[in-house]
């Protein structure tokens, strides 16, 4: 199957296709996103101006039969950071788009009159351009649930909140699941925002006739796919702790490390992790009548992610994962999993990151808005932001515009976003991460929490931080979930023969490799260019300064180590 580009000008309200050509056949996700932002974005252009393109991108392996191997990718310049973002996320939308034989989407310019906003509705044979008016102002699940009753519930739907149209720089982009519903987030770096200013409320997507792509050696394809699927059923960590109880096993974890972000991150332990673990959310599941075990995407043999409904029976939200847990729960000192799963919910209609509306709900309770603890008092505080208040939209832009407005220091940021659950004086590692990541905060870049290493000593933390990025950025690229990683570990071969088999192109574990590093080198450059230094590859210096309670440790990975890690 030939693979296409296809480029959507929003001022002209047109589309055109172009084949992507063999020197792209190896690119996807976030390498294609690196090497088109690059080569195509000012540097210094205003994110939410006309300059600024966003791309939504399928993996190298999307719609083929490889195990886990539907993420799709978004990324432009992040309205957050203001340097180079790529944002990921589960669903259908990757896998759909790559059997229409879309290589990248790329919107461009700003449209010209105020019909919007508009969907871009995509066949077997079609790309279409609608406005949707009816559609402005409605929250993530009225907006899904009107798409799927005019395209069918079988379509895949990218789509933006309220938030996104009001370009709050926290926004993310809903992906629907496999079963439609639309609980799967691209939520870091404003993207969201982003795609707002495109005057796109959402991308429908139906795939209806069409099939897999086909491989160029499907034998050794299906080979490569099979053996990848064996050690995931081998593997303890996802062929029984995701599945039993997905992401919130991290719970247990980090609090023991000292890494579970506690009251705006001012410790590493929280008195009631045992109330918000994998275990409490997993018994709450199961009583109620729920899913523990789900999978978001088609051929995913893990099923790490839930639907979690409420006492009643009715649904709450799928899926609560750990991130949400802990920002919006540790972090703000909350153990109730009904009110955190309604914060989640809040949160996705809204169509906003909850990793950073957590951190900014962190800040306003350091701040004294509300207390700590209050479940009620933060779920108000998330409805500000449906409502437009000024205060709803300072805490719509995130953790480190809220920190500034209410008159914090201890934010919680690297780069203006807010740090995913991972106390960086307990998991050195991720702190390093955080800092030098092009895209600000962000555990997805480079996790390191599972390396075997003293998290609490600095020695080794740069190395483990920069082989998890490295490692990432092939995950990224090939649309692979990245928890397949504790499954394959080193056997890196084994995704460059599913490459090789598919594309008929020879790659190996070091093509991979090298490919991963390029991309990394073009995201640094483009920062570079929009202004970024060594200055920006640190933390906030109060994790330098203060102890971690739960560890008696400070983040004292050097500077000099960290300005190296590169080189």
């Amino acid at each position: 199957m030939e693979m296409n580009v296809l480029r959507i000008d929003m001022q002209a309200g047109r589309v055109t296709r172009a084949a992507a050509g063999q020197s792209l056949a190896m690119l996807g996700g976030r390498s294609l996103i690196a090497r088109i932002v690059l080569d195509e974005v000012k540097p210094g252009c205003d994110p939410l101006g006309r300059h600024n393109k966003l791309l939504i991108v399928p993996g190298v392996l999307g719609g083929t039969p490889a195990p886990c191997a539907g993420r799709i990718s978004v990324g432009g310049k992040s309205p957050l950071t203001g340097g180079i973002k790529e944002s990921n996320a589960g669903g259908v939308a990757g896998h759909k788009l790559a059997r229409l034989g879309i290589k990248a989407l790329i919107f461009e310019n700003k449209p010209a009159d105020a019909r919007g906003p508009f969907i871009l509705v995509l066949a077997k044979d079609s790309a279409e351009l609608v406005p949707c008016p009816d559609l402005a102002g409605l929250g993530v699940y009225e907006s899904a649930a009107r798409l799927q009753e005019k395209y069918g519930k079988r379509a895949g739907i990218i789509l933006i909140g309220p938030a996104g149209e009001k370009q709050l720089t926290a926004a993310g982009i809903a992906i629907t699941d496999a079963d439609g519903e639309p609980g799967r987030y691209c939520g870091r770096g404003g993207m969201g925002a982003l795609m707002g200013s495109k005057g796109i409320k959402a991308v429908v997507i139906d795939d209806s006739g069409t099939r897999a792509p086909q491989s160029h050696d499907r034998k050794r394809f299906l080979e490569a796919a099979r053996e990848i699927v064996r050690l995931i059923q081998e593997t303890p960590q996802t062929a029984q702790v995701y599945r039993n109880w997905g992401t919130a096993a991290l719970v247990a974890t980090t609090n023991a490390l000292g890494g579970l972000p506690t009251r705006n991150f001012s410790t590493g332990a929280f008195e009631g992790a045992d109330r918000i673990s994998g275990e409490a959310l997993r018994e709450l599941i199961l009583a109620r009548g729920g899913l523990a075990t789900h999978s978001c995407m088609p051929g995913c043999p893990i099923g790490c992610s839930n639907r979690v409904p409420r006492a009643d029976g009715s649904n709450l939200v799928s899926p609560l994962e750990y991130e949400t847990i802990g920002l919006l729960g540790s972090n703000c000192g909350i153990d109730d999993l009904d009110a955190i799963g309604e914060m989640n919910r809040l949160c996705n209609d809204l169509g906003v990151d909850t990793i950073d509306i957590g951190g900014a709900v962190g800040v306003a309770m350091e701040a004294g808005l509300v207390r700590f603890g209050d479940a009620a008092g933060a779920i108000d505080l998330i409805r500000e932001i449906g409502k437009g208040t000024v205060l709803g939209r300072v805490i719509g832009h995130g953790g480190a515009l809220a920190a500034r407005v209410l008159g914090v220091r201890r934010v919680p940021a690297v780069k203006g976003q807010v740090m995913p659950a991972y106390e960086p004086r307990g998991i050195k590692g991720l702190g390093v991460t955080f800092a030098t990541s092009a895209m600000g905060a962000d555990h997805t870049a480079g996790n390191t929490v599972r390396v075997q290493i003293d998290h609490h000593s600095p020695r080794g933390q740069v190395e483990a931080s920069r082989n998890a990025q490295v490692s990432a950025v092939i995950y990224d690229m090939l649309g692979v979930c990245l928890f397949v990683g504790p499954a394959v570990k080193s056997r890196i071969d084994l995704l460059g023969d599913l490459v090789s088999a598919h594309l008929g192109i020879p790659c190996s574990a070091d093509v991979l490799l090298e490919l991963a590093k390029e991309t990394i080198m073009r995201e640094r450059e483009f920062n570079r260019r929009a202004g970024f230094t060594n200055v920006h590859d640190r933390l906030p210096e109060h994790f330098e300064e203060e102890e971690n309670p739960a560890t008696g440790t400070t983040f004292d990975v050097s500077d000099e180590e960290i300005d190296r890690m590169w080189d």
